[in-house]
């Protein structure tokens, strides 16, 4: 009878183990997913942003560098470090390119 509880006590404790090892992995195979899909969708929208746009983050930050209007929208939108905006109301060198909109 004596080996019958320890044999019941350590089958309990062993199912209470596999089931907080089930949940843990579940949790860890819940966030991996999740992060995944969060860098496919980023993937995916840099490679759209390529596709549609003829211009790219090249390390140009001032409006002296720029073309256009559209490319100081593009780069005030896209990369980092810009330093378009003087105004801080979202168009970009309005002096040089963007000052009739």
């Amino acid at each position: 009878m004596r080996n019958f509880v320890i044999a019941l006590v350590i089958g309990v404790i062993a199912w209470e183990g596999w089931g907080a090892y089930q949940a843990r992995t579940a949790d860890a195979e819940r966030l991996y997913d999740s992060e995944s899909s969060e860098i496919a969708q980023l993937l995916d929208q840099e490679a759209a942003s390529d596709e549609r746009s003829p211009y790219q983050c090249d390390g140009r930050t001032h409006c002296s560098e720029m073309t256009s209007c559209e490319e100081a929208e593009f780069f005030l939108a896209n990369c980092p470090g810009v330093k378009m905006d003087g105004g801080g109301d979202g168009v970009p060198c309005e002096k040089q390119w963007c000052g009739d909109r």
